[in-house]
């Protein structure tokens, strides 16, 4: 079953709205330990499904169909927001015990 096009629209604008979120992330010197990235990073996401749970439209079966999508494509983008975020934190250890 394809979803309503609303949701279809809703699901592409929170996608592309958490991934220029991502995006605008700077990695610096100030740490942040990988555990508390993922905190962070599971946050937003709660926070973008909380905030497009009252977007989707149709029966409730519809709703929930477009917001498990929704957060199956955050996952995906903040499972490799976390894979460079832990890159970084390796390329700093590598750079401060050399």
């Amino acid at each position: 079953m394809a979803f309503l096009q609303t949701n279809k629209d809703l699901i592409s604008t929170g996608t592309k709205e958490f991934n220029a979120l991502l995006k605008q992330q700077v990695f610096n010197d100030l740490l942040v330990s990988e555990e508390a990235m993922v905190t962070v990073v599971d946050d937003w996401i709660n926070f973008y499904i909380n905030y497009y749970r009252q977007q989707v439209t149709g029966e409730q079966e519809e709703r929930d169909r477009a917001l498990q999508q929704l957060q199956q494509e955050l996952n995906t983008l903040a499972n490799n927001f976390l894979g460079k975020y832990r890159a970084f934190l390796k390329s700093q250890e590598h750079q401060n015990h050399p």
